[in-house]
């Protein structure tokens, strides 16, 4: 005669043990994200490095003798050092340069508010003393206020004369008109 409790089973565990199936798949499920995640951290680490960096405020860069601005507006190069990400560039900038009616040196750039062309002065014989964009006819005052076409004054540079040059840093909205 047989023992009434040899059919039973054994009572289980309070924990439930993992499957072979389950641990293959954990295992390899694992080990592609470690695949897929590890060669994309450098590639987010490199995209990301140029935000991360700390903002500095611009330079200023010699430009002209102080005595040569006249109330006239003049057009002058200058080269700047630019840094996009890793690339390093020298464009060559161009900048309105003018005396207001108080007699400060202020500097405006050229390109225009309405689709960036580049602005010229006093090159139209119908808009005498107006800077104008022969793209869409766009034109504006001397101190940079627009007249037509295009929907904000033209930009202005930092100024700062010293020793009696003029130095020109970055970009900035207009002041001289509002």
């Amino acid at each position: 005669m047989s023992k009434p409790h040899d059919n039973e089973q054994s009572p289980q565990k309070p924990g439930k043990e993992m499957s072979r199936r389950q641990f293959l798949t954990y295992t390899l499920g694992g080990a592609s994200a470690f695949m897929f995640v590890g060669p994309a951290i450098p590639m987010v680490r490199f995209a990301v490095d140029p935000l991360l960096q700390k903002k500095t405020e611009g330079k200023y860069i010699k430009v002209v003798e102080a005595n040569k601005i006249t109330n006239d507006p003049q057009e002058f190069t200058f080269e700047i050092t630019q840094i996009d990400g890793w690339y390093e560039s020298k464009p060559t900038l161009i900048a309105w340069i003018s005396k207001d009616q108080q007699g400060n040196i202020f500097a405006l750039s050229p390109v225009c508010k309405h689709l960036g062309c580049t602005v010229d002065w006093n090159n139209n014989p119908k808009l005498k003393d107006q800077y104008f964009c022969p793209c869409h006819g766009a034109h504006y005052t001397r101190e940079g206020k627009q007249l037509a076409v295009a929907r904000a004054p033209l930009d202005e540079y930092k100024v700062k004369v010293e020793n009696g040059f003029v130095y020109l840093g970055d970009i900035i909205p207009n002041q001289h008109v509002q």
